[in-house]
C-alpha cells in the first residue's frame, strides 16, 4: 500500500509532492523530457488546468513553445493501469481544448506518442519520441 509520507521533488513545480505510483511515472517522464529530449523546464507545466465541456480538468504535463503556445500534452497513468481506448479518449478530450500537435501517453512501461495535423485531420503514431528542437521547427 502507498505510504503518504514518501515524497519526491518535482523540478517543474519546484516542490516535494506525494510519491504515488502515477507521480513516479510523471517524474520519470519529466526527467526523460528534460534530460533525453531537451525540453526546457521553464516551458513545462505539471497538472495544467483546462476546461473540457465546461468541466475543470488537469493534464499531467504540458510543454509549450517559447511564446507560451502548448505544444505537447502528456497523460500519465500508474504502472498497473493498462493503456487502452479510454486513456486515448481522455487525452483526446483534453486536446480538444488545447489543440497541441503532439500527444503522449505513458504508464511507465508502455509509452505512445503521436503527431496530430489539424489541417488534414491526420494522426501519425511515432516510433520514437521527438526532441524539443525537432518539434519547434
Amino acid at each position: 500500500m502507498f505510504n503518504r509520507k514518501h515524497k519526491i521533488f518535482d523540478p517543474i513545480r519546484k516542490k516535494y509532492v506525494a510519491l504515488t505510483p502515477e507521480e513516479r511515472v510523471r517524474q520519470q517522464f519529466i526527467g526523460f523530457l528534460l534530460h533525453d529530449k531537451g525540453f526546457p523546464a521553464g516551458l513545462m507545466q505539471v497538472e495544467y488546468a483546462l476546461k473540457v465541456n465546461g468541466m475543470s480538468r488537469r493534464c499531467d504535463i504540458v510543454a509549450c513553445t517559447r511564446s507560451g503556445v502548448p505544444l505537447l500534452l502528456v497523460e500519465c497513468k500508474a504502472p498497473d493501469v493498462p493503456i487502452g481506448d479510454e486513456t486515448f479518449a481522455q487525452a483526446a478530450r483534453y486536446n480538444i481544448a488545447l489543440r497541441v500537435p503532439y500527444l503522449a501517453i505513458t504508464n511507465g512501461s508502455s509509452s505512445y506518442c503521436c503527431h496530430i495535423c489539424f489541417e488534414t485531420g491526420s494522426i501519425k503514431f511515432l516510433n520514437d519520441f521527438p526532441a524539443y528542437a525537432a518539434i519547434i521547427e
